[in-house]
Order: C-alpha cells, then sequence, then structure tokens
C-alpha cells in the first residue's frame, strides 16, 4: 500500500484469530489512507540518525565535542521517545507545542518493586534490607532548556528537509512565549516625568551630602534639557548617554 510493505504481529496463536485480526488491521489502513490519515516516509529517528552523522563530520574543526554531543544527548534523553516514530511529515506546530507540554508537566509516580527480601521458612530472622535513596523531587526544566531541544528539533527537521523527505517547516515558535530582550526603552508617561523632574529639583536644592550639590544639579539640568555633561561618563556617575537621550515624556 502506498508503495511500502506494512507489516504487524497479530500476537494470536490461533489461524483463524489471526486471519480476523490481520483482516481488521488492513481495513483500517484502507480507511486511514482515504481520509488521508495513512503517512508514509522517512521517520523522525532516521532523520535524526542522519543529521547526527552530517553535523558531526561537517562541523569537526569548529564546534567542540561537547556541544555536539549536547545535540545527541537531546535527541536521545528527550526527542526520540516523544517523536521517533512518527514520520517527519506528521510533525506540526501543534506536535511540537505538546511536546513541550509534556515537558512541563510532571510524569506520574511509578511505583517502587516489590521487596523480594522476605523471611525464610528455616532462616534466622529477616533479612536487612538496604537503605534505599529518597527520589529527588521533580522540577520542570528551565525554559532554555527546552528552547534547546526545540533548537535541535528544528535541525533535525532542516536535515529532513534538504533530503526531500520534508517540503515544508512547520512553525516551531512558542506562542505563549514573553519577550526575552527589550528591544526599544519605553517612554515615561506624564505623571512618571513630573514625579522624575520633581525628585531631582528637589535634589538639587537640598542634596544629602553637599559636596554632591553641583552633581545633583548637573542632574536635574539634564532631566529637564536631556544634555549631559561631559564629566559624567568621566567620572562613571552611572547613567549612559544613549540611556539618558531616551528620556522621553
Amino acid at each position: 500500500m502506498k508503495g511500502k510493505e506494512w507489516r504487524k504481529s497479530t500476537k494470536e496463536k490461533s489461524l483463524a484469530r489471526a486471519k480476523d485480526v490481520a483482516e481488521d488491521w488492513y481495513l483500517e489502513l484502507c480507511a486511514k489512507d482515504r481520509f488521508g490519515e495513512l503517512h508514509t516516509g522517512k521517520t523522525f529517528a532516521e532523520a535524526a540518525k542522519k543529521f547526527e552523522e552530517e553535523y558531526e563530520a561537517i562541523t569537526r574543526g569548529r564546534r567542540s565535542p561537547k556541544w555536539v554531543q549536547g545535540h545527541k544527548d537531546r535527541i536521545r534523553l528527550h526527542l526520540l521517545p516523544f517523536f521517533g516514530k512518527k514520520t517527519v511529515t506528521q510533525i506540526t506546530s501543534g506536535m511540537v507545542q505538546e511536546y513541550r507540554v509534556h515537558r512541563m508537566t510532571e510524569p506520574e509516580p511509578v511505583d517502587p518493586p516489590e521487596d523480594k527480601t522476605k523471611k525464610d521458612a528455616g532462616g534466622k530472622g529477616k533479612a536487612k534490607k538496604k537503605a534505599e535513596p529518597k527520589p529527588r523531587p521533580w522540577k520542570p526544566p528551565a525554559r532554555n532548556t527546552i528552547h534547546n531541544e526545540v533548537v535541535t528539533l528544528s535541525m533535525v527537521l532542516k536535515t529532513a528537509q534538504r533530503h526531500g523527505w520534508l517540503e515544508n517547516l512547520p512553525d516551531l515558535s512558542d506562542p505563549y512565549r514573553r519577550q526575552s530582550k527589550i528591544e526599544r526603552r519605553p517612554w515615561f508617561t506624564p505623571n512618571e516625568y513630573k514625579q522624575l523632574y520633581t525628585a531631582t529639583r528637589d535634589n538639587a536644592a537640598k542634596p544629602k551630602t553637599k559636596r554632591y550639590k553641583w552633581h545633583a544639579e548637573q542632574l536635574h539640568d539634564f532631566v529637564l534639557l536631556g544634555v549631559p555633561p561631559v564629566s559624567w561618563t568621566v567620572k562613571g556617575l552611572g547613567i549612559p548617554v544613549s540611556f539618558g537621550r531616551s528620556f522621553r515624556s
């Protein structure tokens, strides 16, 4: 079907029962094919293997082995368990968002194995139990950790695209991520600007230390006129010119 051999174990010992399971599975494949839900092509695991081979060879001498190993570890520990069996065409923006939710959700606790150290019938008392270390409490991964995993995922999908296994890359951006950098400093509102020049005016009139009176007056003039004296940058008073000149009301 679709130029690919499909194989699945019926897990049945009876031949008649195995035929029924195989027939049901075949009809299910036909239904998926009719509705466009039968995905074929390279899996994410195959694309990840190809990426590791190419990345390590091409970046040799330009990237440290630790950097390359970081990508391999993220693929092995986190990406392959979630995306491994899926074809690269199945990976959509929604699935990537599901991956983020999966990583930020605390896994269900696993029941500890049964203690097999029981009292023997003819033994001499109970066997000593080894002190088991307490499991560490679960902590959600840092935002930067998940970001690095998505970057590795993007590199694997780009590898698949270069080889013709994927036509278009999905949108991998985080829809709820806040802007980490402020590209432009916000302006003062009229009330904030009034509060600022009132405070600098009072400080210039009555400074806490008399020897800083001239500096206080220069600061007040700068807030009003926007022209800093050169001595500020020389003496390092802590107000860069680029910041001060962005004061607006």
